[in-house]
């Protein structure tokens, strides 16, 4: 399954534009970076990746959101929010900007040669 291109686009429109800004395609979907961190991508499995503090993730599970699971295991400190839940302008910005805020926090990542 491809992303979902008007997710991507809305995410997008989120995302204020910047020098640290990168897009990707990366596990199926389109994933945006902040110095060359993933912050959030549009999953190929439907619905928005987010990366949040690993401290965090469990408290942010519930009945739209849980763990990713990449190869059957857990991914810790990146959660799966459902695609329905995504559709809601409100929930993408709230989860967007909570996937951007943390990847804020990490050190820049060198740009490959």
């Amino acid at each position: 399954m491809a992303y979902d291109e008007e997710l991507a686009e809305r995410i997008r429109e989120l995302i204020l534009p910047g020098p640290e800004l990168t897009e990707q395609r990366m596990f199926g979907g389109l994933a945006f970076l902040i110095g060359g961190n993933m912050a959030v991508a549009a999953s190929g499995r439907g619905g928005l990746l987010v990366r949040v503090d690993p401290e965090e993730g469990e408290r942010l599970l519930g009945d739209a959101v849980e763990p990713m699971i990449m190869g059957g295991r857990e991914m810790v400190g990146w959660l799966r929010v459902d695609p329905a839940a995504a559709d809601d302008d409100e929930v993408l910005r709230e989860w967007v900007g909570r996937g951007i805020a943390y990847a804020r926090t990490l050190p820049p990542k060198k740009a490959k040669k």
